[in-house]
């Protein structure tokens, strides 16, 4: 098979894969959230049989820690997030009259800048404006909903992903070596190769951020919650399990307490709090989390992923965001090895000429002449 055919083999491949993933998007959700459980702790699995358990045993123990850990975690949250959002709901008319009674000499004045004319014109364009931001959010949460949660009902998560977790923590290993068994002989340890930098690549930023952002979550939800800003709770979890997202996180969780906290007092001592909140989090963050737990092992542009996840989620649903991390960070491994191989191939360096070809040569074995000055007959 010439290097054209094995080419097109794999291109059609891959073209079958994503044709596949689409079509079947609406029910993939238990199983990729149950594939990513598992990835996430095969390394504990391997731990408890380094300790003398069998892999039966330590991926049921696994298993059972794991789900019970989070049917807790919901059974204690849920409630106190409840309160929190009925709590606001029946504010919100005290909080409207606080923030327009604090900005009501700033738009006074502002009004009495501009004329009629200008007032129109910023009407108009903010409402435009406004309305194309909105519809945008609008279909990607609409593209995210169809394509996941509206179609695999909460049941499906609940009862489907435990069993498919189940199942590839036991068999991981299995697996491992069932697909290494069907790589192409001549190529297959290049693959390898690349496979393992995408583990490393995945393993940093995966299983290492996973636990930034639940420690990050923890900080903000206590932090905001102590300081007394309504709904803390729920911003705080919400921008640990944003921090997914490079920056994206911390800067939206900071933006909706500030607003939160100056609409709870119409004063600006509670924002205060709150923004350093966040700063001692991010600090924490930047100078212990990220430094102990990922370190240099992203190799994940912050651009790069936030393009991955709306890309994902605008193309196949939540599916699509879960399956956008690993994605993309097989796509820039194979694109680093791809520039690799184009740096050292002639496309980059150009056809060589024959003189060059000759001091290649030379260059190369020093006992070498030239035909023009043989060497002396001894």
């Amino acid at each position: 098979m010439t290097s054209a055919q094995r080419l097109r083999f794999w291109l059609i491949g891959f073209a079958a894969f994503a044709v596949l993933l689409y079509v079947l998007r609406g029910v993939l959700l238990p199983f990729v959230a149950g594939m990513a459980i598992a990835y996430f702790l095969d390394p504990v699995a391997g731990r408890l049989e380094r300790m003398g358990l069998s892999r039966l045993m330590a991926t049921t123990l696994i298993t059972l820690v794991f789900f019970l850990f989070l049917v807790v975690a919901g059974v204690l949250l849920v409630p106190v997030i409840q309160n929190q959002v009925v709590r606001f709901a029946t504010h919100v008319p005290e909080y409207v009259n606080a923030v327009i009674h604090q900005l009501s000499p700033l738009i006074h004045d502002v009004m009495k800048r501009l004329n009629v004319g200008d007032i129109q014109n910023l009407r108009s364009s903010a409402s435009g404006y406004a309305g194309t931001v909105v519809s945008w959010l609008l279909g990607v949460l609409r593209h995210v909903l169809t394509g996941g949660l509206a179609v695999v009902n909460v049941l499906s998560l609940l009862f489907i992903t435990p069993v498919v977790t189940f199942y590839f923590l036991r068999d991981w290993h299995h697996l491992v070596d069932r697909m290494n068994a069907w790589l192409p002989r001549a190529d297959a340890e290049t693959i390898r190769e690349q496979f393992r930098e995408i583990d490393r690549t995945l393993a940093g930023f995966v299983r290492g951020q996973a636990i930034v952002c639940l420690v990050l979550g923890t900080i903000y939800a206590i932090g905001l919650t102590v300081v007394g800003v309504d709904l803390g709770l729920l911003i705080g979890l919400g921008a640990g399990l944003l921090s997914f997202i490079p920056y994206f996180g911390t800067l939206s969780g900071l933006v909706v307490a500030v607003a939160v906290a100056f609409a709870q007092t119409g004063d600006w001592p509670l924002p205060a709090m709150a923004v350093a909140v966040f700063v001692v989090g991010s600090q924490i963050e930047g100078n212990f989390l990220t430094p102990k737990l990922v370190g240099d092992r992203i190799c994940l542009h912050p651009v790069w992923i936030m393009f991955a996840l709306l890309a994902g989620g605008a193309l196949v649903g939540f599916v699509g965001i879960l399956l956008a991390v690993p994605v993309a960070a097989v796509a820039g491994v194979l694109v680093r090895f791809a520039l690799k191989r184009y740096l050292a191939s002639s496309l980059y360096e150009g056809p060589l000429e024959r003189d060059d070809i000759g001091a290649t040569r030379s260059r190369g074995n020093p006992m070498s002449e030239s035909p023009s000055n043989p060497a002396p007959e001894p």
